[in-house]
């Protein structure tokens, strides 16, 4: 069974992943859930990420207690607490990333270990490992937008009267980020979470700002 916030969410994540890997011709993996929607068509998704130099992985250095203050010191010296990270578990890898993740022994029985509740390993673990293994090849940002201004321990979720002009504008414009170390104002292609009873008016909406 997997829970919230324990290494179970990481296992199902890994089992993916190396299901995926048995096909060669997969070279790019997007991590989703039916709470997501596309933000643009597949054409753009797809030429958005094949042409990226990194892998969308959010994974940032968080100095308060919701950061480095779930850092176990147990977990030295195969992560240090200056090579802890935090970030969304919401991916995308390019193949020789998810190879890492699939392979990994050395870094797993830390977290599996010392990363428990408070410690949310869903958060760290990919986050940790990828930026040690493999740190340049990370753009340090997910693809998937999410609201988290309502406060609490999980993110917005938008319903059927959400789904507004200002709110699908909110989603698509005024975004700055950067793409192959440029300038860029496409930052996210999938969006999330929204509730069932949202799907018909977005599908209503989605040839006009989507493109699909």
């Amino acid at each position: 069974m997997n829970e919230w916030g324990k290494m179970s969410m990481c296992d199902a994540e890994r089992r993916l992943l190396a299901n995926a890997l048995l096909d060669i011709s997969n070279e790019w993996f997007v991590l989703v859930s039916e709470s997501c929607i596309p933000l643009y068509n597949f054409s753009v998704i797809y030429h958005y990420i094949m042409k990226s130099k990194h892998s969308f992985v959010g994974a940032f250095d968080d100095p308060g207690p919701y950061g480095r203050g779930r850092y176990n010191f147990n977990m030295a010296p195969e992560v240090n607490i200056t090579q802890w990270r935090k970030g969304s578990q919401w991916f995308e890898l390019n193949r020789k990333l998810a190879i890492y993740i699939v392979e990994d022994t050395i870094f797993y029985p830390k977290f599996y270990e010392f990363c428990k509740p408070a410690c949310y390993v869903d958060e760290h673990y990919f986050p940790t490992m990828l930026t040690i293994q493999a740190g340049s090849l990370l753009a340090n940002r997910s693809i998937t937008w999410v609201d988290w201004s309502r406060g609490g321990p999980h993110p917005a979720t938008f319903g059927k009267s959400d789904v507004t002009e200002p709110f699908l504008k909110r989603l698509l414009e005024g975004q700055s980020c950067l793409y192959n170390n440029q300038p860029s104002s496409v930052c996210f292609l999938f969006a999330r979470k929204f509730a069932p009873n949202a799907l018909e008016p977005l599908l209503l909406v989605a040839p006009k700002y989507f493109g699909y």
